[in-house]
């Protein structure tokens, strides 16, 4: 009896440290994310960022139920736009908010545990609102970027700051907005401020004290570095050959942020990093393909190496940022990725070696380009397509004005979308604008926009501007979409119960079938949603949280289209829903 029962408490001790023995969280739970229905352990639920649950209690019959478990309020003056994906962990959630914030809460009753607000310095100069996407958690830590370039490290418990670390330069444009993604036991982070002339770039870090491990430029030409156990750095190797793919010295200050992070593959072993649009905007300072701008990068994250990279937009000159998520997927037995570009194009990519499987379009008007040609990859661009050449402008101060579209806010921005295994589509948050742009003079300035281009943007049809569709990644056929009025900016979440989870600007989060799309639910919040959803099980219980509060890139940059959307309310605030009666 005493052989057995020392046989189980060994067996119990093994299983307590693999799942973390005090509530740590572990690779191997980070790498189970997505199939953990218990908790919500990375962006993307899940690092391949499928946003896919397998959980059933709310479902196409029952999700007419759902009614409100709690909500929170962010509280104070700093409403602004909320685009943060909540993090769920044992017994808590972690969710970050504008202006460089985060809470933990209580999941059962929704009160506030504490709350961290970073000090921010009156020079900070972030792109597209004061937005924070959401953090990462390892072992006993909760870690997430800020305006200013830093990593922030809190103990989950008590919200205390255990390590901080410095990216770079907020001076000179740098920020952070992304959560930060843990991959391979390794924490891994980008950088924002591509409109600023900064170098891009993906650094890995020991997650709990904050240590560099290796730093690998996204500009061609930069050399990658290495980092030992006391912090002294070793050349790593040239991102490309310099000069190969840029003129002269433009490669200095090249663009190519990574400001929406990454997804991450065990079965690959490879991190995957959209880059940001090359700098300036104006393309005639740089004729070239502008590597590794507007690009899919796969990154070795043993060694931080680029281990294979496709560019979706060579030599932009529209802002095409191929900066959103690459999500990887079984597709004829193969491991794939798919990535709904802001250039209006979907591609499915080998997830192993980048080889290009199918391109097609996924909005209604695409100016810029015919198609992408699936044997060398690259877009047949449209003659007269490209913005003019200032210097032979009749006064050489403005090239001349061309209609393109999408509009550069994207036919997909920041949004992420979903993918189920259960109908085999992917449910995108599309928007179908276009813009007036021209170029224009400009020279770079530590700290100053470095654009080049001037723009106007405008809606494309009278009675929408978002749609949300289900596309089919073989076929590249729309399967049903839904309109909405105002631009969709939130993100979406799909389950196994046959549901498509996904926010307005108007305030509603939704519940659509995954199949017809048609609407079964929806709960006005309040304020518009521009981040995407979760959903986990506690106890017999199945929730789906949302964050609230409008804001982001729209009413800034969006023209015409933000004067059409000028009535919605700011706001900020967290909602938990459950089924009636449980």
């Amino acid at each position: 009896m005493q052989k057995k029962i020392l046989v189980s408490l060994v067996a119990m001790a093994a299983m307590s440290l693999a799942h973390g023995a005090t509530g740590d969280v572990t690779t191997a739970m980070i790498d189970n994310d997505a199939k953990d229905t218990a908790s919500v352990l990375s962006s993307g639920m899940g690092t391949q960022g499928q946003r896919y649950s397998s959980l059933t209690q709310i479902n196409s019959k029952t999700v007419s139920k759902l009614t409100p478990a709690w909500s929170m309020s962010f509280g104070g003056e700093k409403q602004r736009g909320q685009e943060s994906q909540p993090i769920i962990h044992n017994g808590k959630m972690f969710v970050t908010a504008s202006y460089s914030r985060i809470f933990a809460v209580d999941l059962k009753t929704g009160a506030k545990l504490w709350k961290y607000e970073h000090r921010l310095p009156d020079g900070i100069m972030p792109c597209c609102d004061v937005v924070n996407r959401g953090a990462a958690v390892f072992g006993n830590l909760v870690i997430f970027g800020t305006l200013d370039a830093q990593l922030v490290a809190l103990d989950q418990n008590t919200g205390k700051v255990v390590w901080k670390e410095k990216i770079d330069d907020y001076a000179a444009g740098y920020s952070m907005t992304a959560a930060p993604l843990i991959a391979g036991g390794l924490l891994l982070t980008g950088v924002s401020g591509g409109e600023f002339g900064i170098v891009g770039r993906v650094e890995a870090r020991d997650p709990m004290t904050g240590a560099l491990v290796w730093s690998r430029p996204t500009v061609e030409g930069h050399m990658g570095h290495k980092y030992d156990k006391d912090g002294k750095a070793s050349d790593n190797g040239i991102s490309g050959t310099v000069n190969k793919t840029w003129p002269g010295d433009l490669w200095k200050t090249g663009g190519a942020s990574t400001w929406m992070g990454g997804t991450y593959d065990a079965s690959t072993g490879l991190a995957y990093f959209g880059t940001g649009n090359p700098a300036p905007w104006n393309s005639h300072l740089r004729p070239g393909d502008n590597l590794f701008a507007c690009s899919t990068i796969a990154i070795d994250v043993k060694t931080g190496q680029i281990k294979w990279s496709y560019q979706n937009t060579p030599n932009d000159a529209w802002d095409f940022d191929g900066a959103n998520e690459f999500v990887t997927f079984d597709m004829d037995g193969k491991r794939m990725g798919a990535k709904a570009d802001r250039n209006g194009f979907f591609y499915v990519n080998d997830a192993n070696t980048g080889k290009l499987q199918n391109a097609f379009p996924f909005v209604k008007k695409i100016t810029w380009a015919t198609g992408i040609d699936l044997k060398t990859g690259r877009p047949n661009y449209t003659p007269d397509g490209r913005p003019g050449d200032p210097t032979k402008g009749a006064d050489g101060k403005k090239g001349t004005t061309v209609l393109a579209a999408p509009a550069f806010l994207g036919a997909k921005n920041q949004m992420p979308m979903a993918y189920s295994p259960q109908t085999k589509l992917f449910y995108v948050p599309a928007n179908e604008w276009g813009m007036d742009i021209w170029n224009e003079p400009v020279t770079y300035k530590k700290g100053g926009a470095y654009l080049g281009a001037g723009f106007t943007i405008k809606p494309l049809f009278n009675d929408y501007i978002g749609a949300m569709r289900a596309i089919d990644p073989k076929s590249g056929k729309i399967v049903w979409e839904i309109k909405n009025n105002a631009p969709l900016w939130g993100g979406v979440m799909t389950t196994a119960g046959g549901l498509v989870f996904y926010g307005t600007p108007e305030g509603y989060l939704k519940a659509v079938d995954a199949t017809s799309g048609k609407e079964l639910w929806k709960f006005q919040t309040g304020s518009g949603v521009v981040a995407p959803p979760v959903t986990w099980q506690e106890g017999d219980t199945q929730y789906v949280a949302v964050v609230s509060g409008w804001g982001g890139a729209v009413p800034l940059w969006g023209g015409e289209v933000a004067k059409k959307v000028n009535f919605l309310e700011q706001g900020g605030s967290v909602w938990v829903f459950k089924l009636a009666g449980k």
